[in-house]
């Protein structure tokens, strides 16, 4: 928690002055049962009206006065713990933002969901309790002895055994109850994960009408998450009947101490009425206490569960070479675009490799296609150019130097990706290929959205540019996304430009267009296609072929049909036609 902390130094002031106004608000409280004591022995004892009257007016004084320092100190907390949480938020973000595939992938989206909401939201209510409450209770419950003291000291004993038994009990069940909070917010992990894999994959599941399998699922963990909160929940409540309780017991010694003592004149009746009150503050402050503790143990766990966040570190470092670096003495061939040298990868508990000694170059201004089965490499391969992940042998360079060696922004500048599921972002068309480039012209992306074929669709829709998609790009269909996501790239003006199968749900037709506007850019844009279709990468300079991890073979289409296996069994599963005109 307290690696957290700093995130409220901005709110020093609020942070201050929040339990200030409340120990206000507490000391006007205190006074009130002196007030009544005074109303009942000099007032109604005395039939003084005039007595009764002013202290009546003393009450409503305290009560004004209090509610006012209430609300400070309720709108000064509240500041605090909502600027508090929005910059958590936002530090929370960007740092998950500078983790590498590799933390993403471990880690997992539903857990960094949930510590971005719940768990950021639970430390928020703590916050904004803890400001009002954390000092507020003590001071009224240890206030509230001292002030009975003050009234009389034997009847004030029966508070110095009651206060230890109650803290007791408080902060026994806050010490039973903080691993178990930290069981739910897991089981709330899993919850939420399994509710994103189920909206996200909802026409799959109807599509092989697995909804019972899935509901039976996700009413077992449902099940699961319900019998944790339920058996801590149990543990919680326990605390106010026992509070009740030991208060109720006191209170009963209390009056019978205190009728035994005004009968003897040892004290008046309006003391023992100010002990009672005394005493009834101390129940409400140790259920507030109470509640605060339950807050404060979910806000606990919830905080060591984003701080484990923030604890992990992107096994990415980032380089010192930025794009006014490129003039220098470089590695490796002057022509080559890109170089894999002996280049190895194994995914994080991936066991064992996914990529075997990649060793091929890339010349500026070419086109090269990668094809392969599906779990050959192909995705894994072009990864490691952007340095979405690190090799773990062997070199990937380019322009010259290790890819290691670069700013990972200045390195991604030079690339335009599209990955292999096309994603766009709620917004309007204009909007979603600035992301490419924010600088980008109105021609800028006119040209981009008449290279990537995407123009044809875009000036059927309202607004043209200003059409609004939704989020995902849910209402176009999958080849329109796809010619966005390429529009998006190719508006970067990037050196290289990657296509991760990002033409699957494109006719043929409209294939060979997108690929012949892309040739006619007139530009040495080095240009790299993935794709399972071997009519998207045939007419490239250059074709990988990728078999289990490992380079299959490297040439022409021509090349490659004439003698390499694996490649004539992916062209001829696609042209069977092809495969009888040769056997003929």
């Amino acid at each position: 928690m307290k690696s957290l902390l700093k995130y409220i130094k901005e709110y020093k002031k609020e942070s201050i002055l929040a339990p200030l106004f409340k120990m206000l608000e507490a000391s006007f409280e205190l006074m009130v049962p002196l007030v009544m004591a005074s109303i009942i022995d000099r007032g109604i004892a005395n039939h003084d009206t005039a007595q009764i009257i002013r202290m009546g007016l003393v009450l409503v004084l305290l009560a004004a006065v209090g509610l006012i320092s209430a609300v400070t100190a309720q709108y000064f907390s509240a500041r605090a713990a909502v600027g508090f949480a929005t910059k958590l938020r936002t530090a929370l973000f960007a740092h998950i933002q500078s983790l590498s595939y590799t933390e993403l992938d471990t880690i997992g989206t539903s857990t960094l969901i949930t510590r971005m909401t719940s768990d950021v939201n639970q430390l928020q209510n703590g916050v904004n309790l803890t400001l009002r409450l954390l000092l507020r209770s003590p001071f009224i419950v240890f206030g509230a002895m001292i002030m009975a003291f003050t009234v009389d000291v034997k009847a004030a004993l029966i508070f110095v055994v009651a206060i230890p038994l109650l803290s007791i009990v408080v902060f026994g069940i806050m010490i039973a109850s903080i691993p178990l909070y930290k069981k739910v917010q897991t089981a709330l992990d899993k919850i939420l994960g399994r509710t994103r894999e189920n909206l996200a994959g909802a026409r799959v599941i109807r599509a092989f009408c697995n909804e019972e399998s899935e509901t039976a699922d996700f009413e077992e963990e449902n099940e699961l998450l319900l019998d944790t909160q339920v058996f801590v929940g149990k543990i919680s409540a326990a605390m106010n009947p026992v509070t009740y309780i030991i208060i109720n017991i006191a209170l009963v010694v209390l009056l019978w101490t205190g009728a035994v003592r005004v009968d003897n004149g040892i004290i008046t009746q309006g003391a023992v009425v100010a002990l009672v009150n005394y005493m009834s503050q101390i129940l409400v402050e140790l259920v507030k206490m109470a509640n605060l503790i339950i807050q404060l143990t979910k806000a606990l766990a919830s905080a060591k569960r984003v701080e484990s966040i923030f604890a992990i570190t992107s096994s990415m470092k980032s380089g010192t070479l930025d794009n006014h670096d490129i003039d220098v003495m470089k590695e490796g061939e002057e022509n080559a675009a890109i170089i894999f040298d002996h280049v190895c990868l194994t995914y994080s508990g991936g066991g064992d490799e996914s990529l075997t000694d990649i060793d091929f170059a890339v010349n500026k201004g070419e086109t090269v296609g990668i094809i392969g089965g599906t779990g050959s490499g192909k995705t894994s391969v072009v990864n490691l150019i952007p340095r979405f992940y690190d090799a773990t042998k062997g070199r990937v360079i380019v322009d010259g130097f290790n890819v290691k060696d670069y700013e990972i922004s200045a390195l991604r500048a030079k690339i335009g990706i599209v990955p292999q599921k096309a994603v766009l972002f709620k917004g309007t068309i204009r909007e979603n290929l600035l992301w490419g480039n924010e600088n980008a012209s109105d021609e800028d992306i006119e040209n981009a959205l008449r290279i990537s074929q995407a123009k044809e669709f875009v000036d059927t829709k309202e607004g043209r540019l200003d059409f609004m998609t939704a989020q995902g790009g849910k209402n176009l269909s999958g080849g329109q996304k796809q010619r966005l996501t390429i529009a998006r790239a190719i508006v970067r003006h990037p050196q290289i430009l990657i296509l991760d199968d990002s033409a699957s749900a494109l006719d043929f037709a409209t294939d060979a267009k997108l690929r012949a506007a892309i040739k006619g850019m007139g530009n040495d844009m080095t240009v790299i296609i993935v794709s399972q279709r071997a009519a998207s990468i045939q007419y490239a300079d250059k074709i990988v072929v990728m078999d289990d991890g490992a380079v299959a073979g490297i040439g022409t289409h021509e090349e490659l049909l004439a003698d390499n296996q694996i490649y004539q069994e992916i062209y001829y599963s696609q042209f069977p036609d092809k495969k009888a005109k040769t056997a003929n």
